[in-house]
């Protein structure tokens, strides 16, 4: 296991049980976010995205060497969910099974793209954020809808992009990485910036709108889904 964390431990200390108890997890590790440029070009990046089968999380983590995107690993987790699907808190629901099989691979990654909310978050903690903190590696966000904010459409030109601002703060961007395509909506994390976070997904995107790390995460969840089906 790359990640020292015991999930039992993480789950009775760091997980909730009601939405109670979330808010005020979400609110102690938010005190812990640091946004800041990247120190270190990572060699290593993972995308991870799930899907859900009833009351069951599958969890994919897709590994490549980065900026070469060399894929070189993926693993995956099925558990348990243990929290309901509430809006601004799918950390809640979906992070042990993503830490679970981040866990699983030989390669510890030295940044992480999620399927999801960094700052741009209601609470200002999304599920980049969330995890980031407790694992403390940089993270992004990168969803393709929009969570929070107010925004400009971006130039149609790949690289194009404009601000999100909420609560009269810059919290992320508003990107196009494919000319003409649909724009997705940028967020640091943890211990990055939103200039640092355009870079890396500008640099792990190639002839699809998607960061190739989560595209092949959201692909092999759906995937494992049929399966299971």
């Amino acid at each position: 296991m790359v990640f020292n964390i015991d999930l039992k431990e993480l789950q009775s200390k760091l997980w909730a049980e009601n939405l109670t108890q979330a808010k005020e997890i979400q609110n102690k590790l938010k005190k812990k976010i640091q946004i800041f440029p990247l120190t270190k070009e990572p060699t290593v990046i993972a995308g991870v995205d799930a899907s859900f089968l009833k009351d069951y999380v599958i969890a994919v983590a897709s590994f490549f060497f980065f900026p070469e995107l060399i894929h070189i690993e993926n693993t995956h987790s099925i558990e348990k969910a243990k929290f309901p699907y509430i809006p601004g808190f799918l950390s809640f629901r979906e992070g042990l099974s993503i830490i679970s099989a981040l866990n699983k691979s030989k390669y510890k990654p030295d940044l992480i793209i999620f399927d999801g909310q960094g700052i741009a978050h209601p609470r200002g903690f999304g599920i980049a954020s969330h995890l980031g903190v407790i694992l403390n590696l940089p993270t992004i966000g990168c969803a393709k809808s929009r969570l929070v904010g107010s925004y400009l459409e971006p130039p149609l030109q790949r690289g194009g992009y404009s601000s999100l601002i909420y609560n009269n703060e810059k919290v992320g961007i508003v990107l196009r990485t494919k000319k003409n395509a649909k724009p997705l909506f940028v967020s640091p994390g943890h211990l990055i910036d939103i200039e640092s976070s355009k870079k890396v997904i500008l640099s792990s995107t190639t002839n699809y709108r998607i960061p190739e790390p989560l595209r092949l995460a959201d692909r092999l969840s759906k995937e494992l889904r049929k399966k299971l089906l």
